[in-house]
């Protein structure tokens, strides 16, 4: 699963500046302003994000199987207070998670990638799909916070990942 770790390290290395090019007011603020999460505060769910994923990843791939119910997305934003923490300690937060995950991913033994995983009520899918996901996820919502004009698709968009 190398090209996990090898595709995360494009991310940060690509994102990273584009992250820390936003000031710490602009961070505060919605990506093309209305209502919803702040800058921060999205990051902050890809924090959450990585957090969540790495018990996941470990737990299919430990016991060849795994069975979680959802998180509360919203409820996990407000509880972690990221609106009030500073945007660089935030970017340094999601860097080193994210690091680090790639370095979990890639000692996964190959065949437990089949590891049948369920979120919540979903129809259960491979870890290694869950894997794929979790980028494609970090990726839409980058997207989102970097004011891209088009947002990465992923398949588990119906499932909170």
């Amino acid at each position: 699963m190398n090209s996990f770790s090898h595709r995360l390290q494009s991310v940060i290395a690509a994102d990273e500046p584009k992250l820390r090019a936003i000031s710490e007011e602009s961070a505060n603020t919605r990506p093309g302003g209305g209502v919803g999460w702040s800058r921060k505060q999205e990051l902050g769910h890809l924090i959450d994000s990585a957090i969540n994923n790495r018990l996941r990843f470990t737990k299919a791939a430990l016991e060849g199987e795994l069975m979680t119910p959802l998180y509360d997305g919203p409820g996990s934003v407000e509880l972690g207070g990221y609106a009030e923490t500073a945007w660089s300690a935030l970017i340094d937060l999601w860097k080193a998670l994210n690091q680090s995950l790639g370095a979990l991913v890639d000692r996964i033994p190959r065949e437990r990638l089949s590891a049948p995983c369920r979120l919540g009520d979903a129809d259960a899918v491979s870890l290694g799909f869950i894997i794929d996901d979790y980028i494609l996820h970090m990726q839409h919502h980058l997207d989102h916070i970097l004011a891209r004009e088009h947002l990465t698709a992923y398949p588990g968009a119906n499932v909170a990942v």
